[in-house]
This record gives C-alpha cells, sequence and structure tokens, in this order.
C-alpha cells in the first residue's frame, strides 16, 4: 500500500498509487507522491513518468474519514498535500502522462487536470463532488479538461464526465478497453522517452512557461475558500452526511 516506483523501460518511470479501498489518499499519501513525482522528475535518466493507479479507480479524492476523525489538522495536512502533489504533476521536469481508469474524482482531478497526457479506459469517469463533501477546489484543473460552462455546471451539480465526452474535447489522448490502459500509456510514453532527453525538459518548460492561468495560484486561491468553508462549520456541517442517504431536498 503506499506509491511504487519502477522503470519498466529505458527512459520511462511509472508512478503507481495503491491505497485501498477506493485510492483517497491520506495525508502522507499526497505528500509521498509528491515526493515521487520530483525525484523522477530530478532523474536525468527519465524522460517521461507515467501515474497509474491500481484498484477500483485512479483517485477518490482525500481520506474524509481521516479529516472526521482528526478535525482542523488533518484539513490542513490534506489541503497542503494536494497542493503539493498538484504542482509536483504541473512542475515534474519531464511529461507525465495519466493512465486513468474507473473513477477520478476530488484530487484525483487535480492529477489529471495537470498531467500532460491523458490515457483513459472505457471505464473512466471524472468529476468534482466537492460540494457533497463540505470543501471546494480543483475547479482550476477541471477547467482544463472541460469548458467553461461545463465545468460550472459539474462544479454545482458534483455530476460526472465520462472519458469519451473529455475525450470528444480533446483533453483526453485517447480511451481504450481497461485491459489495455497500461500498455496504451507506456506506448504514448515510449513514444515521449523517444525524444532528446534535455530537449524534452526545455519543452516542459517553455510549454508551461506560457499557460494562461497559473495553476498554483489559482488552486490556492480556491484552497481559502474550504478555509474559510471550515472556519464557519458549514464545511463539518456538510462532511458530516458524507456516506449517508440524503433526505429531503
Amino acid at each position: 500500500m503506499g506509491v511504487s516506483t519502477s522503470s519498466p523501460e529505458k527512459g520511462i518511470r511509472l508512478l503507481t498509487v495503491d491505497f485501498p479501498p477506493v485510492n483517497a489518499l491520506p495525508v502522507r499519501g499526497w505528500f509521498e507522491l509528491a515526493d515521487a513525482l520530483r525525484a523522477a522528475g530530478r532523474d536525468q535518466g527519465v524522460r517521461c513518468v507515467v501515474l497509474a493507479a491500481e484498484g477500483r479507480g485512479f483517485n477518490a479524492g482525500v481520506d474524509i474519514k481521516e479529516i472526521q476523525a482528526q478535525g482542523s489538522s488533518a484539513l490542513v495536512g490534506a489541503n497542503r498535500g494536494c497542493f503539493e502533489a498538484f504542482a509536483a504533476v504541473y512542475e515534474c521536469e519531464v511529461p507525465v502522462v495519466a493512465a486513468v481508469h474507473g473513477f477520478c474524482l476530488g484530487g484525483g482531478i487535480g492529477l489529471a487536470g495537470n498531467a500532460d497526457v491523458i490515457v483513459a479506459s472505457e471505464d473512466a469517469v471524472f468529476g468534482l463532488p466537492e460540494l457533497d463533501r463540505g470543501a471546494l477546489g480543483a475547479a482550476t484543473h477541471l477547467a482544463r479538461l472541460v469548458p467553461q460552462h461545463r465545468m460550472r455546471a459539474l462544479y454545482y451539480t458534483s455530476q460526472t464526465v465520462t472519458a469519451q465526452e473529455l475525450h470528444g474535447y480533446g483533453s483526453v489522448w485517447r480511451v481504450v478497453p481497461r485491459d489495455e490502459l497500461r500498455e496504451t500509456a507506456l506506448e504514448l510514453a515510449r513514444d515521449i522517452a523517444a525524444k532528446d532527453g534535455e530537449l524534452l525538459r526545455l519543452a516542459k518548460a517553455a510549454i508551461n512557461g506560457i499557460d494562461p492561468v497559473d495553476v498554483r495560484r489559482s488552486y490556492r486561491f480556491e484552497q481559502g475558500f474550504t478555509y474559510e468553508a471550515s472556519a464557519v462549520g458549514v464545511a463539518d456541517r456538510v462532511r458530516d452526511t458524507f456516506g449517508k442517504q440524503k433526505e429531503g431536498a
């Protein structure tokens, strides 16, 4: 259980997240992932990183039960951990390919939305159920995957969008059967890793430099409202209903 690292082929680093049962990461998991991503980027022998997951889905966000049990310390830790992990994907010195299967929710959107390329399985769904969990955030990253008004509708309703729809927007590279996902992601990584390593790193820095949105600052701004929701008590009120069937409107 945790984040494992392997090198399946020359120039490719595979990072695999495995936090059963649903890959809802605890605080330590977000920092562990951030450290693994930054280490991969620093390794001059690495030209592409593939970010994948085991289990039922790619990522279910933060561990709500940890926050419920530990309170504000876990909330602060989760916010800082997410910030570091999302930034580590974006700032990784080489391209990052996200291999997404099953559910990609909450923090998963932050990871996939900051990746350079997304390959998804046919069963993959993407969404931000933050309003159902007493939180806010990652609209910055969802806006990198869908058009503006679609993002707002998804955000306000907590509904999900399919991999096929994202493929139609151009934000998912390929949609494949689940048993072909890992090999398809590695195939793409192989094509990337065939390029000159030094030039790839310059290309990544150049592309990040022309982004119209500063994703670190934008996400940090969003996080401020999560803290505000916690301070006034609304976050706890909503979070206490997590996992329980809603009654009434």
